[in-house]
């Protein structure tokens, strides 16, 4: 998939133009996109479109109109977009109440390496960027990617196999299969 450009973000006011469809389409993709992984934890698949969402919605809601904040936010958010033979997923820790989710961020330290994709028999270890990770606990929110390989990736075009994502912490394992509409999506972003 091709990054983001400068020249596909809408001013502000052009975006609030046509923000109740574009809006509306991306959440009824996104729901597709998105898979509860036990009780505390979803995923979304990411995709261009919904990167470019993102962009719009935080150039929106941030009221940002500098165009070096406009290119940070681009570049940003691109690191989101899967490259060739990827997916890539935004894993959110869910928890409403601030006490508890505390408690499980820090039980939960390391969970963004206990993360990976199965795709029939293969299992794909995520990867992205732990900078702001610190070692005794986790974040709420993880950017991941699971690079596939040429079988896997042909195995989800032809819908071929069951995928899953897999979490292999200690306090928190669980295997959660996606449906085949969003296996089809998958499909779509690799095509």
């Amino acid at each position: 998939m091709q990054p983001i450009t400068r020249g596909e973000i809408l001013p502000i006011a052009e975006y609030e133009l046509i923000r109740p469809h574009f809006r509306s389409r991306i959440i009824s993709d996104k729901k597709l996109r998105r898979l509860a992984v036990g009780d505390h934890i979803s995923v979304v698949f990411e995709n261009r479109d919904t990167v470019l969402y993102q962009i719009q919605e935080m150039l929106r809601t941030e009221r940002i109109t500098s165009e070096p904040a406009i290119a940070h936010e681009i570049a940003t958010y691109n690191d989101l977009i899967p490259a060739p033979g990827q997916l890539s997923i935004t894993l959110f820790v869910e928890i409403p109440d601030a006490a508890l989710r505390e408690k499980m961020l820090i039980e939960l330290a390391g969970l963004e390496h206990s993360i990976a994709l199965a795709v029939g028999d293969e299992v794909f270890a995520a990867h992205g960027s732990f900078a702001g990770v610190m070692p005794d606990r986790t974040t709420a929110v993880h950017y991941l990617k699971f690079d596939l390989s040429l079988s896997a990736q042909q195995q989800v075009r032809d819908r071929r196999a069951e995928v899953a994502i897999l979490i292999r912490h200690p306090k928190y394992s669980v295997r959660a299969p996606l449906s085949l509409a969003s296996v089809e999506k998958l499909a779509e972003d690799l095509g």
